[in-house]
């Protein structure tokens, strides 16, 4: 397999050699559109809570306004990506897309709790236009047989996005202020609007337009035992991150006493490692047992919140991490493989990204939050573990459920 890799990177093209020429540019504006928006988004997402304590906000509304974003999201998302199957992806990326530019021109006028819990409300909304459409249409435009290394190379926007906006973030705020940060929101996603507006092709011409099927129903997604077990997988893996961003920080600093700079390299490690392998494990799904993969993804991802427990110095953290890094960039392209196929399979691409996406916003809102309860109930020693077992659980799921389907 390795071999064959590597003459993909030195093909023609590169890595973009598989996609149909009459679709590389839609993959490379939507790849493009999205690295810029959530790049945009990295940077502002860590400044909040120091935004909203100077504002005077207790913990509790700090917590509401991360909140309130997941929220709003999860609401939202099914009906985004239904609607998208019926009107067009374009619309609905445009739309969000200008929603992120209001919201970033918003928190720069802000001056109030209130405000930020309102605007970050308006933002998930905003977010859930973008998203599973965005990445429903990757999805339909993905050569058959090709799923994984697609949506494994698609991934790789979001990952380097994710571990370059917080820094950015940083040192933004720190060479200018904190309104400059929220200006270059506005400023990345305009780029991206202009990137959408001008390159997409007309709604009318986009592939779900031109078939005018009648959307599959919820009840019959919801009974299919693949989108289930993906579902369970997804919901599980983000629960685990959701713990690992929440709790990681208390619990190197309580037990080791971490810099911010350290911890912070601790908490982005496992995103950059599991970028670094969304293509190869893309590429590897296309030619194995997606089913294994992401099993054996998720073991390693339950060993990995163990070991976080288990550590006795910054080194022993820095490899669990990593090995939940390794775990989540092994199984994620399988999963969105498998999502891919699946929305071929009902004929609605929208619908089933958006269920998928859903239980990620689900996960990172339930982890934290139960591990927060464990935490006050317990002891943070209990947080890992409780992410170990989740992990397990719906790694099992998933296993028994894909069995079926």
């Amino acid at each position: 397999m390795i071999p064959e890799f590597i003459n993909l990177l030195k093909g023609e093209d590169r890595i973009f050699a598989i996609i149909p020429s009459p679709r590389k540019k839609v993959f490379l504006t939507l790849f493009f559109t999205i690295f810029t928006t959530v790049t945009g988004v990295g940077i502002v997402v860590p400044l909040l809570p120091v935004y909203a304590n100077d504002l005077g906000a207790k913990g509790i509304y700090i917590g509401m306004i991360f909140g309130a974003f997941a929220l709003s999201r999860t609401l939202f998302l099914p009906w985004f990506g239904r609607a998208s199957d019926r009107h067009g992806r374009k619309p609905f990326i445009v739309a969000g897309l200008l929603g992120y530019i209001l919201v970033s021109m918003a928190f720069v006028a802000s001056d109030s709790v209130a405000g930020l819990i309102l605007f970050r409300f308006i933002q998930g909304i905003a977010s859930a236009m973008i998203m599973p459409v965005v990445q429903a249409y990757v999805g339909e435009i993905t050569p058959r047989g090709r799923e994984g290394y697609t949506m494994g190379l698609f991934n790789m926007s979001m990952f380097a996005s994710l571990s370059l906006g917080p820094l950015m973030g940083g040192v933004i705020a720190d060479l200018f202020s904190m309104d400059a940060a929220f200006a270059c929101l506005g400023g990345l996603s305009a780029t991206g609007l202009c990137l959408a507006i001008t390159l997409l092709p007309p709604t009318a011409e986009e592939q779900i337009q031109q078939k005018k099927r009648t959307p599959i129903s919820w009840s019959s997604m919801l009974k299919d035992p693949g989108i289930i077990g993906l579902f369970a997988y997804r919901f599980a893996y983000t629960a685990c991150i959701g713990i690992i961003w929440s709790f990681l920080p208390i619990f190197a600093h309580s037990r080791f006493a971490l810099s911010d700079s350290l911890t912070g390299i601790l908490v982005m490690l496992g995103v950059f490692i599991s970028g670094l392998l969304q293509l190869p494990m893309g590429y590897a799904a296309d030619r194995f047992n997606t089913r294994v993969i992401v099993s054996a993804g998720g073991v390693l991802c339950a060993i990995a919140m163990g070991l976080i427990i288990l550590s006795t110095s910054y080194a022993g953290l820095v490899g669990a991490v990593c090995l939940f890094g390794i775990g989540g960039g092994i199984s994620m392209p399988s999963i969105m493989a498998m999502a891919v196929i699946k929305g071929h399979e009902k004929e609605a691409m929208g619908a089933v990204i958006s269920l998928i996406t859903m239980s990620h916003s689900l996960g990172m809102l339930t982890g934290s939050m139960a591990a927060g309860i464990a935490m006050d109930h317990a002891d943070l020693v209990v947080v890992f573990p409780l992410g170990a077992v989740l992990m397990l659980l719906g790694g099992a799921v998933f296993h028994i459920t894909l069995g079926q389907a």
